[in-house]
């Protein structure tokens, strides 16, 4: 175990910080997505509580002001972390708020999340901006199995549909992962848990993550949505197994809050995204992909 994962332990909610009531700010710098996850509904709203939904989109000059007023109303917070609502690598507005970060508040732990698509060719990028933890959704190595959870990527202005995207998502996300793994970054790995597609290959998944060099994987229950609707949800017991069959391999996060992209606070605890982020309307603005 290296001693920055040590370190997160302590001090990021997302890699076990949780008892230390550690806390998280959520910067919603990245419009637009270069995969079309099958279960992925990114809107703009002020109501839902999950993943791909933010009130709006920030420039990242406009992030400074914003972590300045969080950390007044919650001194708890470690973490400036970037999760969307578009993926963070299709565009460069996560790496610039990232180095505005770095300037301004240079103790705070800098987080972003990414499908990894891009992520094989922006390592460099990425480490050079000193992004602490980088997590990469993984539901898939098997290119069959991904393709019936993405339609298609859209890879350097092409659009590539099924398993040949998958392919080229998958070939990525692996060379990508095991070039961050061997600097300081460190790194996890969601996958998202649906039964019939998914189910029977979260351990091979968990794994490969695991031989790659991954300090923690977090194994994420579906949202029936989109594509995904008559999906079912998968249950307790059989997202408790997939924990543990995972747990074999590599580190296994278990107190996931499914946060949105502009979530700020104290997971479960103190919540302060409404007043940083005025949310007042319940109103839903869908975004397209791409």
């Amino acid at each position: 175990m290296s001693n920055n994962y040590k370190n997160l332990q302590n001090s990021h909610p997302c890699f076990g910080g949780q008892k230390n009531n550690t806390g998280r700010i959520h910067l919603p710098v990245s419009p637009g997505c270069n995969i079309a996850c099958r279960f992925c509904d990114r809107t703009l709203n002020d109501v839902e509580q999950r993943p791909g939904v933010a009130s709006k989109v920030l420039k990242p000059e406009e992030t400074i002001e914003l972590i300045q007023k969080a950390l007044e109303l919650c001194p708890e917070i470690t973490v400036a972390g970037i999760a969307g609502p578009g993926d963070t690598l299709a565009t460069d507005y996560a790496l610039d708020t990232f180095r505005l970060i770095g300037k301004h508040f240079p103790n705070l732990i800098k987080c972003m999340s990414t499908n990894g698509l891009l992520l094989y060719e922006r390592a460099d990028e990425i480490i050079d901006a000193g992004i602490d933890s980088l997590t990469v959704t993984v539901n898939a190595i098997d290119p069959q199995i991904e393709a019936k959870l993405n339609k298609y990527i859209i890879y350097h202005g092409k659009k590539i549909e099924g398993e040949e995207g998958a392919r080229i998502l998958i070939e990525n996300q692996l060379k990508g992962i095991e070039k961050i793994t061997s600097s300081k970054t460190v790194v996890k790995v969601n996958t998202v848990l649906v039964p019939e597609i998914n189910g029977a290959h979260i351990e091979e998944t968990a794994k490969k993550m695991g031989e790659l060099g991954v300090s923690i994987y977090n194994i994420i229950p579906l949202i029936p949505q989109y594509e995904l609707k008559d999906c079912r949800e998968p249950t307790c017991a059989e997202i408790d197994e997939a924990r543990t069959k995972a747990g074999k391999y590599v580190d296994v996060f278990r107190h996931c809050q499914r946060c949105r992209a502009d979530a700020a606070g104290i997971p479960g605890g103190k919540d302060v995204g409404d007043r940083i982020y005025q949310r007042r309307l319940g109103i839903k603005e869908t975004f397209s992909h791409g």
